[in-house]
């Protein structure tokens, strides 16, 4: 069984999966959805779920630099109920504060052109967040 890691953003979600043993996260896709309305996002994720035997989600949760959420962490909170409701998954938040900022940077460093990192922050960002879960809880 493998986890799955999601990077929520109001019109993108960034998907990444581990590895069976748990040690890696890999970037998958990039899905998009019209939030709040998580119709828009239901089909996509029960065929990603089906197709890489997913057990568990971790969901990135922004929060403010104090510490505490604010209305995007909230937004994630909410996507994460909606997915142990219909997907019978259980759902762990993870702490992403500046996970995108890093994602931008590995991309900047590798001198990936601003059209190519659009395409891939939010999944780059949902590896981060996944792999810092993973390496947390072995």
């Amino acid at each position: 069984m493998k986890t799955m890691g999601l990077d929520v953003g109001e019109k993108t979600i960034g998907v990444a999966v581990s590895d069976g043993l748990g040690w890696t996260a890999q970037g998958i896709t990039t899905l998009k959805w019209t939030e709040p309305d998580f119709g828009t996002a239901n089909e996509a994720l029960e065929k990603l779920i089906k197709e890489h035997d997913i057990s568990r989600m971790v969901i990135g949760l922004p929060k403010n630099m104090n510490g505490t959420v604010g209305p995007r962490g909230e937004a994630s909170k909410d996507f994460g109920r909606k997915v142990e409701e219909v997907f019978q998954i259980p759902v762990v938040f993870w702490d992403e504060r500046l996970t995108t900022m890093a994602a931008e940077r590995v991309l900047l460093t590798a001198d990936v052109s601003r059209k190519k990192r659009k395409k891939v922050i939010d999944k780059m960002a949902a590896s981060i967040i996944l792999q810092s879960y993973l390496d947390a809880n072995q």
